[in-house]
């Protein structure tokens, strides 16, 4: 059986298989690409098990993934206004 998992010290919290770093939002991003399953699980070295055991995560949380999701383009927004902002001088 495949476990999903979620620990802070890995990924930042978000979920992924158990004993990996794959991420559940990475997997789907890969799946929805135009990927097959198969393919997914040959990229990332995962079984296709796995794969699918990470996309149902996906679809049975919609919410927390929508939530993971924009957290994430606000992380990268905030970089983004970050790099480009001039230094602040004293």
């Amino acid at each position: 059986m495949v476990e999903i998992v979620s620990t802070e010290d890995v990924l930042g919290g978000e979920p992924r298989i158990a004993e990996s770093r794959v991420g559940i939002l990475n997997v789907y991003d890969l799946a929805s690409g135009g990927h097959s399953p198969t393919d997914v699980a040959d990229q990332l070295d995962r079984t296709v098990a796995e794969i699918h055991a990470a996309l149902a995560y996906y679809y049975e949380h919609p919410e927390r993934m929508r939530a993971l999701r924009r957290d994430r383009e606000d992380m990268v927004q905030t970089l983004s206004e970050q790099s480009l902002s001039p230094p602040h001088t004293v």
